[in-house]
C-alpha cells in the first residue's frame, strides 16, 4: 500500500505541474472506477458515458478507466485532487470522511423489517431513490462531506441485497461462530460478532484473494459478483437470505467540485440527467444479471442454502436493536450529532419509496421516475457552486 500512495502521489505532482489536474469543459472528462474491465458496474459506467455525451449534444464526453487510473481505496483521494474528474466512489471505506452518509447506508437492514412482499425485486430501487433524494435534500451534512472533499455528488448506486457467499456452509449460529467474514459495513460487522464470527475488512479488489488463501471463509456480497469479481472460481456455499440489506453508500459519479464548476448549466443539467439514468442502471442492471450468477453458481457446483429459520428470526431481532447502536456508534466514533432524526427522518422517506415503485416495470420507467422525483430539483445555478 506505502508503494501504491507513493506511485500516486509523484503522479499527482507531475499532472500539477502540467495544469492536468483543472480539466475544462471542452476536455474529455477522466471517470475512475474500482471494478475490473467487463464487469457489470464497468458496463453500468460505459452507459454513463454514453449517455452524458447524448444529453450534453456531444459537447461532453467521459472515458471510463476501470481498475486502472486509481484503485477502489485511492479514488476519494484522486478525484478530490484532480487525478479523475469522476470517480465511482464507496463511502464505507473512509469511514472519518462521510460518516452521516455512511450512518444512512449502514440502516439499510432496515429493509429485513418491511413488508416483504411489497419488497420481493424492489428493495434496492426503493433505497436507492430514498438514499439519492435524502442526500440531495435532507442531508446537509453529506453535502458538505463531499465538498469538503471537493467533491460534488451527482448520482447514487447501489447493491442489490447481500448474503453469504462463503468457501463452507453456514446455515446457523453453528457454523458461523468463528468464521472470517469479509463485510462492507460496520453493521454487518456488528451482525458478525454478534453471532460470533470475525469481520474483516477488504475492499472488493482484494475478495477474490483473500478468499482463495483462505484469509477469509465468507463475504457478506450480492451473488452476481460471483460473476463482476470471479468469486466463482472459489465460493462453494452461498446463504443468500442472512444476514440481508445492501450496499448504497456509494457516489456513482462523484465530480471534482473544480471541474463541475467549470461546466455550464446546461451540462450541469445534463449531469445530472444522465446521473438519474445511472442511479436506476445500477440497481436494475445487477437485478438483471442474477439469473446469470445463479445458473454460474449451478454450473461450478456452488450450493445453495436456506438459513437455519432461528438464525432469520435472530437476526431481525439484531437488525431492530441496531437501529439505536447505528446511532450511538456515530454519535461516539464520529461525532454524528443528529442521527436519531436523520434515521426517523430517512425510514419516513424510504416507506414512500417503497410505494413509489410498486409499478416499475422497466430501466426507463426507473430513471423516469428518478428525475422526475429528484434530480430534475436541483437547482443547477446554486448547487455544488460554494
Amino acid at each position: 500500500m506505502a508503494i501504491t500512495k507513493s506511485v500516486t502521489r509523484a503522479f499527482l505532482l507531475a499532472m500539477l505541474l502540467i495544469g492536468f489536474g483543472q480539466a475544462s469543459a471542452s476536455e474529455t472528462l477522466r471517470l475512475a472506477l474500482g471494478y475490473p474491465p467487463g464487469s457489470k458496474a464497468d458496463e453500468v459506467m460505459q452507459k454513463y458515458a454514453e449517455t452524458v455525451k447524448q444529453y450534453t449534444d456531444g459537447s461532453l464526453s467521459v472515458k471510463v478507466y476501470p481498475m486502472s487510473l486509481l484503485s477502489a481505496a485511492e479514488i476519494s483521494d484522486g478525484v478530490r485532487d484532480g487525478i479523475a474528474d469522476i470517480g465511482v466512489m464507496y463511502t464505507v471505506y473512509f469511514p472519518a470522511m462521510y460518516p452521516h452518509t455512511n450512518l444512512l447506508n449502514e440502516s439499510a437492514m432496515q429493509l429485513l423489517l418491511l413488508d416483504p412482499e411489497k419488497l420481493k425485486g424492489k428493495a434496492a430501487m426503493a433505497f436507492e431513490g430514498a438514499m439519492s433524494e435524502f442526500t440531495l435534500f435532507h442531508c446537509p451534512e453529506c453535502l458538505e462531506e463531499y465538498e469538503k472533499q471537493n467533491q460534488v455528488y451527482t448520482a447514487n448506486a447501489t447493491s442489490i441485497s447481500y448474503g453469504l457467499l462463503c468457501t463452507s456452509p453456514v446455515t446457523n449460529e453453528k457454523q458461523l461462530k468463528g468464521k472470517r467474514i469479509r463485510v462492507a459495513g460496520s453493521h454487518w460487522s456488528r451482525w458478525a460478532k454478534h453471532f460470533g464470527a470475525t469481520p474483516t475488512s477488504l475492499t472488493i479488489n482484494e475478495t477474490l484473494e483473500g478468499l482463495s488463501q483462505g484469509v477469509i471463509d465468507c463475504s457478506i456480497t450480492s451473488p452476481v459478483e460471483l460473476i463482476n469479481l470471479g468469486l466463482a472460481e472459489v465460493v462453494t456455499d452461498m446463504t443468500l437470505a442472512i444476514p440481508g440489506g445492501l450496499y448504497a453508500g456509494a457516489s456513482a459519479a462523484g465530480f471534482n467540485k473544480n471541474v463541475w464548476q467549470g461546466l455550464t448549466e446546461s451540462q450541469r443539467h445534463a449531469i445530472l440527467r444522465a446521473g438519474a439514468s445511472t442511479t436506476a442502471l445500477s440497481p436494475w442492471s445487477s437485478l438483471e444479471q442474477v439469473p446469470q450468477a445463479l445458473e454460474l453458481a449451478e454450473k461450478e457446483g456452488i450450493k445453495q442454502h436456506d438459513p437455519d429459520p432461528a438464525l432469520v428470526k435472530a437476526t431481525r431481532e439484531f437488525v431492530e436493536q441496531d437501529m439505536n447502536t447505528i446511532v450511538n456508534y456515530y454519535a461516539k466514533n464520529h461525532g454524528v450529532k443528529r442521527g436519531k432524526e436523520m434515521l426517523d427522518s430517512f425510514h419516513d422517506v424510504l416507506v414512500r419509496w417503497v410505494d413509489l415503485v410498486q409499478d416499475v416495470d422497466s430501466p426507463e420507467e426507473l430513471e423516469k421516475l428518478y428525475w422526475d422525483e429528484i434530480f430534475s430539483k436541483v437547482d443547477v445555478a446554486t448547487y455544488g457552486m460554494k
